[in-house]
């Protein structure tokens, strides 16, 4: 009937967020929407889960840095009816690398959800006080008799403090090397479990070799052999699950109704009977004797987990990128509405680092230099060509080649000032006057090469600027790689700093790089089709006035040359 119970409260804690649309306070600006996909197309669970702790990783994809406050304290964390505040921790918050890590206490998980197992992470009230915290009560999951997770509370709880890697699975972990004293937890009457009580322990590890004790305490321990993992209770024991080195791993065992289970990542690996008399579980607990390699968020619990249960720890905080997916949401999105293409355009320009903003900065000049060239060259052209046209037609149409009409007539026309160069030459030479000499072979031939040195002045004044085209098709592709590549290169950076391969952290700074190679592109393309369609234009210009010089020197030849 319980089981009954906790069902229909997971369904209708699942319903309640399709309905909700709702700013929790208007003092916040912005938002984190995380959401736990425990349906088919996430990973799976198939019964509630009370209680559980999950670490929220926010980074510049998910979560705005510059519009929180410096030290984190505006944080707020409520549930997805956007009403129920709930319990959290702040692990790390980390403003100029823009990395921070918050425990948040669910109180349930819905099974078989697509999207209604939701939180939201609120921040941008530079009014805001930090939240009280209770010294000594970290957020855990409900059930644990002890968590550790190496944060600087946790180190002075060991005789002999462990060394720390500040870049964990989530936060800090313990770092062993081979031949170190394991690290040794004084006893507790809370952590204990009489002979035949339940009992569990989780663990996350990151072995550098193969062999070592994990956990021990009295007749319980968890070891690796081999890179295989070994559960013992007493005489019963459990093998299984192979591990790959260097590489973390979740590994849980569980004592419950005469069986020890051992689970590496989330799944059953070994199971083995437990003697009626199996002694008590109790004593100090001692971690990684013999063992090189780091450790990560202890999970001791009085209780026997179930498989879900572990299923799900190596799932939420391994962020696995199947079950966790977040977004960031703002409070003047939310009233104009969300999902819109402009909010995907908003992220990828607020995730544009600083390289690709100067790269995307001097495209921007590329492009308007280009399409200055492109709208003051086409308007060149279409001017030269019209006035071409004109100009032909009172040339063929004259019947003596010196009153043909010139740039008096035909300002825009190359033609006109081909013609009035050639024109200038014979009137030297008296051409026309009464009693003037007809020209010779030699007097054309000089004719005709003043007229070609204004016809090359002429194709030069064509093509002026056209070489910024070039610059902007050539240049504007490999300047935009270069901001893409910086850009993907600084994203895995701080992938690789805050430990989070969640496909969420990667793809905003992935995608915001690209933007790069987009605007070199966008400034590429249409200046490559300018440039085509200009040079085209050009060519038949050029063409026209070779041959207009030869119609002209031919013409004059016919009526003032030598017979």
């Amino acid at each position: 009937m319980a089981r009954c119970s906790a069902f229909v409260g997971a369904l209708l804690l699942a319903a309640v967020p399709l309905a909700a649309h709702a700013w929790w306070s208007d003092d916040f600006k912005q938002r984190t929407k995380v959401t736990l996909n425990t349906g088919a197309a996430g990973v799976t669970t198939t019964e509630p889960i009370s209680g559980a702790a999950i670490p929220v990783r926010l980074h510049s994809g998910n979560f705005d840095f510059i519009g929180a406050k410096p030290d984190g304290s505006d944080l707020r964390v409520v549930a997805g009816d956007d009403k129920t505040p709930l319990k959290f921790t702040v692990e790390r918050f980390d403003g100029v690398n823009e990395l921070a890590v918050l425990w948040v206490q669910l109180p349930l998980v819905a099974p078989g959800s697509d999207n209604g197992n939701v939180l939201h992470v609120y921040a941008g009230n530079p009014q805001a006080l930090a939240e009280p915290v209770t010294p000594g009560q970290p957020v855990v999951d409900s059930g644990a008799v002890l968590t550790i997770r190496f944060v600087p509370a946790d180190q002075s709880l060991f005789a002999v403090p462990p060394t720390v890697d500040v870049n964990g699975l989530i936060g800090p972990s313990a770092r062993l090397e081979a031949g170190a004293a394991a690290l040794e937890l004084p006893a507790s009457d809370r952590v204990r479990a009489a002979a035949g009580s339940p009992y569990s322990v989780g663990l996350w590890i990151k072995p550098a070799a193969g062999s070592g004790t994990l956990f021990a305490q009295g007749s319980l321990s968890l070891s690796i052999d081999a890179g295989k993992v070994q559960a013992r209770l007493g005489a019963a024991q459990a093998a299984g699950g192979e591990l790959p080195p260097s590489a973390w791993a979740h590994v849980g065992v569980t004592v419950a109704a005469g069986k020890l289970t051992l689970y590496v990542n989330g799944m059953q690996a070994a199971q083995a009977d437990v003697a009626a008399a199996a002694p008590a579980i109790e004593g100090a607990v001692r971690l990684g004797a013999g063992f090189a390699g780091q450790l990560d968020e202890l999970n001791v619990a009085s209780s026997a987990r179930s498989a879900e249960w572990m299923k799900f720890t190596r799932a939420s905080q391994g962020a696995d990128a199947k079950l966790v997916a977040s977004e960031l949401q703002r409070a003047d999105q939310a009233e104009a509405g969300e999902g819109g293409q402009g909010g995907y355009i908003g992220v990828l320009v607020k995730n544009l680092t600083v390289d690709a903003w100067v790269v995307i900065a001097i495209l921007a000049v590329m492009f308007v230099v280009a399409v200055w060239v492109m709208v003051t060259k086409t308007a060149l052209v279409l001017r030269t060509d019209r006035g071409n046209q004109g100009f032909l037609r009172d040339f063929r149409g004259a019947a003596d080649v010196m009153t043909a009409g010139g740039p008096q007539q035909h300002a825009e026309s190359s033609l006109a000032r081909l013609y009035a160069a050639g024109l200038q030459q014979l009137q030297k030479r008296n051409v026309g006057e009464a009693g003037a000499k007809r020209l010779s072979g030699a007097s054309l031939d000089a004719v005709k090469a003043s007229i070609d040195a204004d016809l090359v002045r002429e194709n030069h004044r064509l093509n002026s600027l056209m070489v910024l085209l070039t610059i902007a098709i050539s240049g504007g592709p490999f300047l935009g790689l270069l901001g893409t590549v910086v850009g993907v290169m600084i994203t895995f950076a701080a992938i690789a700093a805050a430990g989070d391969v969640n496909v969420n952290a990667i793809a905003p700074g992935i995608a915001a790089a690209l933007l790069a190679t987009v605007a070199g592109l966008g400034v590429a393309i249409p200046a490559l089709f300018g440039y085509n369609w200009l040079a085209s234009r050009i060519r038949n210009i050029s063409a026209d006035m070779q041959i207009f010089v030869d119609e002209f020197v031919t013409r004059v030849a016919e009526s003032y040359g030598e017979r």
